[in-house]
């Protein structure tokens, strides 16, 4: 968390050099505000083991009722820690060669061309759209598979491998958006992956086809 502050006190410094200004609240906005303290919030969240457990409702597949099982804290916590994601997006940014070529940077400050992720990521896929689709596609099925397991292993029926490999086919068939119903989730957490998965879908989707058009 010190460097996530640390970061952002540099970035300030560098708006302040950029504007010319002497006062650094000039470089503080609203939105530089709630970024940090969004980062904050997920870089935060640090479960410890052995942290108690909750009851938490699980829906049952036969009979449809909500029954309550018993579920680790720390497991409940392990999966927001995936937002901390975003901090691979700025480490492309920060490395990529958009970023680190003074001549690209000096061309899009003149143009007023913010170099973020958004310009790294669209100009990745521009160069190498097959590689970087396969790439985010895997990521994402492997870490969504993973969360979706956690979610849904604690009825006790199986074993955790059998729930990994159920959560795979899940999260693959909805990412495709074939949908089979041979494996539903049982939890509002399992659900509530579920929808997110067809929401990114979809916004994979549009950033595919809008190239093309």
């Amino acid at each position: 968390m010190c460097c996530l502050i640390n970061y952002h006190a540099i970035e300030v410094k560098i708006a302040l050099i950029d504007s010319g200004a002497d006062d650094w609240r000039v470089a503080v906005s609203m939105d530089r505000v709630i970024k940090l303290s969004m980062e904050l919030a997920i870089c935060a969240v640090c479960p410890f083991p052995g942290s108690g457990s909750i009851r938490w409702p699980f829906i049952s597949p036969e009979t449809r009722l909500v029954k309550m099982v018993d579920v680790p804290v720390d497991v409940l916590l392990s999966v927001p820690m995936f937002l901390r994601s975003y901090l691979l997006c700025r480490f492309m940014v920060l490395h990529s060669k958009q970023f680190q070529d003074a001549a690209t940077r000096s061309i899009a400050a003149l143009n007023r061309i913010s170099m973020d992720f958004r310009f790294v990521i669209k100009t990745m896929m521009a160069d190498h759209p097959l590689r970087v689709l396969i790439v985010f596609t895997v990521s994402y099925w492997i870490c969504m598979s993973w969360m979706f397991t956690q979610c849904e292993r604690y009825d006790g029926k199986l074993d955790v491998e059998h729930y990994y490999l159920n959560s795979m086919w899940f999260i693959m068939v909805t990412f495709m958006s074939i949908g089979y119903g041979d494996i539903v989730p049982n939890t509002y957490c399992g659900r509530t992956l579920s929808i997110t998965t067809g929401i990114v879908v979809s916004i994979v989707l549009v950033n595919c086809v809008q190239p093309i058009t």
